[in-house]
């Protein structure tokens, strides 16, 4: 019989007028902040695959944010959007991010491409914001709930045999001391068809025997499957006591992922392609999934998944946000720093790149990781002015 882990909590009903008041309450708090702080230029900077957006203000206050990769080929739908800002107080930041979205009808390009674009920007400008107050970016979005996090690993196979799979992870499990992990099922949007005959279901049990009765074991479907046969695959992850089952069903077929998640015991996780706070809010008041995993990337930024999270904790939800990665995955960090209801474990990928960035490095110890505490962002980037780096476009 199954046994659901006591991180989670029955629904708590809410209708969807008290989200559309989470949807349009603030989040920036700018108090400490008693001057303007005025937009004069932004830099667009690249460093090999590595790419940053630089703000500066007009009395020389700077904030610098990391980018994805995405920025290859995203940078020019960016620098559509830099403009509106520009010229603008910086404490009204949310402001701002509304007239974009509205200005030439930018709406309707939203999307995960926009809403990366806007992620990076409102990361450079809290990192202006809280470097010219002093503070730690967590002290403009509410205050630090946690020093730190407890991980899991995972590998994003999927031509692995279970039996080569559980390997991986056992050495990633040693390496970090991590107590719970998370593999992939299903064939990754695959219309029930498996990447590999019989390896889902196979290592759902291998794992089990494997790690034993009390590790945490996490299981990621990334769309695989319809309602019914993710119906049929989250039966055997009860069967062998998963801790949460991800994304069973592709990421827009809310219908099918509302049918499974009625169908198990076991907390479905949901959310990390959603870019809309309206789907989100269907997701959370039809309790669709049990466990909330917006992307701070993809969703849009600190803002739109504090507000995304405010509403998971409405319900009774925790959040588990998706992680994409290196320098992207960093602002994961300071995000369950700041919110009350942030799931127990968070996936670590490593931070290629971000490690040289944080004053004293990143401490990954007994399966736990620190998060940063400097001003701003935390990081020192001071590596843009060098022959090594490229300036792609200054917009003013």
């Amino acid at each position: 019989m199954y046994k659901i882990h006591p991180d989670f909590k029955p629904h708590n009903p809410v209708t969807f007028e008290q989200l559309q008041a989470i949807m349009d309450a603030p989040v920036v708090v700018t108090d400490r902040l008693t001057e303007p702080v005025v937009i004069e230029f932004f830099s667009l900077y690249r460093r090999d695959k590595e790419w940053f957006l630089k703000v500066r203000g007009t009395k020389g206050e700077e904030g610098v944010a990391p980018c994805s990769d995405r920025a290859s080929y995203l940078h020019l739908l960016l620098k559509k959007f830099l403009p509106l800002a520009v010229g603008k107080d910086a404490r009204r930041l949310e402001e701002i991010l509304n007239t974009i979205y509205v200005t030439d009808i930018n709406y309707k390009i939203q999307g995960l491409a926009y809403w990366c674009c806007i992620a990076w920007l409102e990361s450079a400008i809290l990192d202006m914001l809280a470097k010219t107050a002093g503070v730690h970016v967590s002290e403009l979005l509410g205050g630090r709930q946690r020093d730190e996090l407890e991980i899991y690993v995972a590998s994003g196979n999927r031509d692995t045999t279970p039996e080569e799979e559980v390997e991986i992870l056992q050495r990633r499990v040693d390496l970090v001391g991590a107590k719970a992990i998370k593999f992939k099922l299903g064939g990754r949007m695959s219309r029930n068809r498996d990447s590999i005959a019989g390896r889902t279901e196979g290592l759902l049990e291998l794992a089990r025997r494997h790690f034993g009765d009390d590790f945490i074991i996490h299981c990621d479907g990334n769309g695989s499957f319809d309602a019914r046969k993710g119906i049929e695959i989250g039966k055997i992850a009860e069967s062998i006591n998963a801790y949460f089952y991800e994304e069973p069903c592709p990421f827009d077929d809310l219908w099918d992922t509302k049918a499974v998640a009625d169908a198990l015991e076991v907390p479905l996780a949901f959310g990390e392609q959603e870019t809309s706070l309206r789907r989100f809010a269907w997701i959370i008041e039809n309790d669709a999934a049990q466990v909330l995993q917006p992307d701070l990337q993809y969703t849009g930024g600190f803002i739109q998944c504090i507000k995304v999270a405010r509403m998971a904790q409405a319900a009774g939800k925790v959040v588990t946000p998706h992680v994409s990665g290196g320098y992207a995955s960093y602002n994961m960090l300071l995000f369950c720093s700041i919110i009350p209801n942030a799931g127990h474990y968070h996936e670590y990928k490593g931070y290629r790149g971000v490690e040289d960035c944080v004053p004293g490095g990143l401490h990954v110890k007994d399966g736990r990781i620190r998060v940063p505490n400097g001003p701003g962002l935390g990081l020192e980037i001071n590596f843009l002015d060098t022959p090594q780096t490229e300036c792609v476009y200054d917009v003013r």
